[in-house]
């Protein structure tokens, strides 16, 4: 907690993204998935990032650990404040330290980001025996607790079999224990109800909010589905082509979202009051990213454009409030 004049401040945010930027070099030229997106997370805060796919969100997240940026024919640049850290200035050795012990993600398709060749138990304890430096038989028991944490029936039996013996369930909630096992500050959850079915997406949000709430950490989770945002996420940032459009806390959002691309993702969720034969759905597609719309990358499929918009990109403004959105025209909220 920081103070002026003996009057206390809020203390600085666990996470500061300001102006990242990442860049794909390729034979038809350069793009920018993510094009200049700035954040803050604040530590135990749960924060939603949503899009439609190929928005960004992924990429902003492999960024944020610089898993992103790191090949040739890529580029991240922008800054990373991480508990006061930047880390943009770190070396890749000491991002190997920060990765999986200070922040840790959970990555789409457990199936292809679990080892397959590699018992369950050895993935846990080889990240455990890595960070914390615990021996095999301590790191081992750690395992057994942390699957046991994550609801997993039988930990004794499950700690030796492979990723093929177990459900889509099992093998997400395995992927939860492999990122909590070092007590991370921030957890990255990219997608990590994708493919399960409605029960066991419910107690996958369960277990991630019953954790947080347990270990104080903070959690970014990224995903396109709003009803999971509605269910964990305090406050909700939203993408289009690269770039963030709106961010509010989820309630104020979801009454009364400012910008149209926001109100069109909303309206498109059928609901049980939803009485038609087709749901709505917004005109047109996500802009390629070899070929930008000038000024508003939205404009094409918005029905409040005008001539400012097709010339003139808007800024992200802040209210009051502390609502944002990039608008020319934000509606009323």
């Amino acid at each position: 907690m920081f103070s002026i004049q003996g009057k206390p401040l809020l203390s600085a945010p666990l996470l500061q993204v300001c102006d990242l930027r990442v860049e794909f070099t390729t034979e038809d030229g350069t793009i920018a998935p993510v094009n200049g997106i700035s954040f803050d997370l604040d530590c135990g805060e749960c924060v939603g990032l949503v899009g439609e796919s190929g928005c960004g969100k992924s990429v902003t997240a492999l960024s944020l650990l610089r898993l992103a940026g790191a090949r040739p024919g890529m580029g991240l640049s922008g800054q990373i404040l991480f508990d006061g850290t930047d880390l943009m200035q770190r070396s890749e050795r000491e991002m190997e330290r920060i990765r999986g012990k200070q922040v840790a993600m959970i990555f789409q398709e457990p199936m292809s980001a679990l080892n397959p060749l590699m018992r369950v138990g050895e993935q846990l304890i080889e990240t455990i025996v890595l960070h914390d430096g615990l021996s095999r038989l301590a790191a081992r028991n750690r395992a057994l607790e942390m699957l046991a944490r994550v609801r997993i029936a039988a930990p004794e039996r499950r700690l030796d079999e492979y990723p093929y013996q177990m459900s889509g369930g099992m093998l997400q909630r395995v992927m939860i224990a492999i990122a909590l096992c070092c007590q991370p500050k921030l957890l990255i959850a990219d997608e990590p109800t994708t493919a399960l079915d409605v029960t066991i997406q419910a107690q996958v949000l369960d277990l991630l909010r019953e954790l947080q709430r347990e270990t104080g950490m903070a959690l970014l989770l990224i995903t396109h589905d709003l009803g999971v945002v509605a269910e964990i996420a305090e406050r909700v940032i939203v993408m289009y082509a690269g770039q963030i459009v709106e961010g509010a806390p989820t309630a104020e959002l979801f009454a009364t979202p400012r910008h149209p691309y926001t109100a069109g993702l909303l309206r498109s969720v059928p609901t049980l009051e939803t009485d038609t034969a087709r749901l709505w759905a917004i005109e047109g597609n996500v802009p390629s990213l070899f070929n930008v719309p000038d000024g508003c990358r939205f404009h094409p499929r918005c029905d409040r454009t005008d001539g400012l918009c097709r010339s003139s990109a808007p800024p992200l403004t802040t209210t009051a409030h502390g609502r944002q959105a990039a608008c020319h025209h934000p509606m009323a909220g």
